[in-house]
């Protein structure tokens, strides 16, 4: 197996995507066979990751997750490789409230369940011996985290560095390197993140960049030098969540990207057979398929093309008089009455579901979700209980007279009261689901 290593920061922007794509790449194109992972509830990094790597890469979440689930994603990620990389979320110990048996969602976690090390990101601008204060309480917050090593960020000169780099060293925590400001080499953000790769223009040029600048600025041999084995098990090969079908039509495309790795290779482990189809391309779900799965992603985008397209539209409420179509997040959106964009027009969307929803009245949903299923359906049997997550700006107008998909609580344990909808064959919610209960 593999070792592994975390890639952490105090905060978030501090720099932890940066070193963590350029390392990918610097250490791809020494040869290196490196994997990763990424902490939380994210689905745009690990495309990243998968760009700079050429290998998949999964979500390792403490909170949704239960130990077995967790501990083999992290055995397969790291199966063929010589390093697994695992990039943390937010703070290294940010979290939520911890509620019953789950964790609080912090890559804190992940780092005393596998044992592997720290590398953390430090954002040395306008401190310099100050620098060594913070890592300080860092090495020590937790006895079961270990800080392997410290790479500052936005250094301004060596004396920059030598100043914060000896005060960190003499603490015995290695600098393993300085990175000079460099914002031609930032990556373009949008409202839930960066640009997805697949819509990042010239990515492989710039991961290739990114890679350099990384292996000029950082000892690459000390930072594969800390990595360590995973001391957890090796876990369980059981899909996170049960295939809603055997032939599952998946749509994808940029404006439905948002589907969680572990999810999809789960479903396949299981047998299920995946087929894809682009609602943008004005395709139907493809013949003979059992279930239609609708993920999240950016459908407010490109909300004029998909009301446009009747090929889609009609092909999608054929198959829902059929068999089961489940939509999450902004496939929900679609499966609603209508979609309001960022301008405030207005377009008719599929109508399975009464949900009218708005992305010109903004408001940010996020969160953890604990939820329980109000009736039998692809999804589970009534009562199953579901792991999930929100990262939305869109809003619920109205949700029409559909019967609700979900009861559910929020991470602290406060009550959600019913959410989603559910009519006929054709359900869907904003919770992005991630694992059962």
């Amino acid at each position: 197996m593999a070792n592994g290593l975390i890639i952490a920061a105090p905060a978030s922007g501090t720099g932890k995507t940066t070193l963590t794509l350029g390392l990918l790449a610097a250490l791809r194109a020494r040869g290196v066979a490196v994997g990763a992972v990424k902490s939380g509830p994210d689905y745009i990094d690990p495309a990243f990751h998968r760009a700079a790597t050429g290998r998949p890469s999964v979500n390792l979440d403490t909170w949704a997750m239960g130990p077995d689930l967790l501990d083999g994603l992290a055995a397969r990620a790291a199966e063929g490789a010589d390093l697994l990389v695992c990039e943390a979320l937010m703070g290294l110990f940010d979290g939520v409230a911890g509620v019953g048996a789950t964790g609080t969602g912090s890559t804190a976690e992940i780092a005393a369940r596998t044992g592997w090390p720290v590398v953390l990101v430090v954002n040395a601008k306008g401190q310099s011996q100050s620098a060594a204060a913070l890592v300080k309480g860092f090495a020590t917050y937790r006895d079961d985290v270990t800080i392997g090593g410290v790479v500052l960020n936005n250094v301004g000169s060596p004396r920059h560095t030598a100043l914060a780099g000896s005060a960190i060293e003499a603490l015995g925590i290695p600098l393993l390197g300085a990175l000079p400001r460099a914002p031609d080499l930032s990556l373009p953000e949008r409202h839930l993140g960066l640009v997805q790769a697949d819509e990042t223009e010239g990515l492989s040029d710039r991961l290739a960049a990114l890679g350099r600048f990384i292996a000029e600025h950082v000892d690459l041999d000390r930072v594969v030098a800390l990595a360590k084995p995973s001391q957890a098990g090796r876990g369980s090969d059981a899909p996170a969540l049960p295939p809603p079908g055997q032939r599952i039509a998946i749509a994808r495309d940029a404006a439905f990207t948002f589907v969680y790795p572990h999810l999809t290779a789960g479903w396949q482990a299981a047998g299920a057979e995946l087929r894809v189809f682009s609602p943008l391309a004005d395709e139907a779900p493809p013949p003979g398929s059992d279930a239609v799965y609708l993920p999240g992603g950016y459908p407010e985008l490109h909300a004029g093309r998909l009301a446009a397209n009747a090929t889609f539209r009609d092909g999608l409420r054929a198959a829902a008089e059929r068999v089961p179509v489940y939509g999450e997040c902004g496939g929900y959106m679609v499966m609603g009455e209508t979609l309001e964009d960022a301008d405030g027009v207005t377009h008719p969307m599929t109508g399975l579901l009464g949900v009218r929803t708005s992305f010109a009245k903004r408001r940010l949903h996020l969160g953890y979700r604990r939820a329980s299923l109000l009736a039998d359906g692809p999804l589970g049997p009534a009562g199953s209980p579901l792991m999930g997550h929100e990262f939305h700006y869109a809003s619920t107008l109205s949700r029409g007279d559909d019967a609700p998909l979900l009861q559910a609580t929020a991470a602290d344990g406060s009550d959600l009261g019913a959410l989603g909808s559910r009519r006929g064959r054709a359900l869907g919610s904003f919770v992005h689901l991630i694992a059962r209960g």
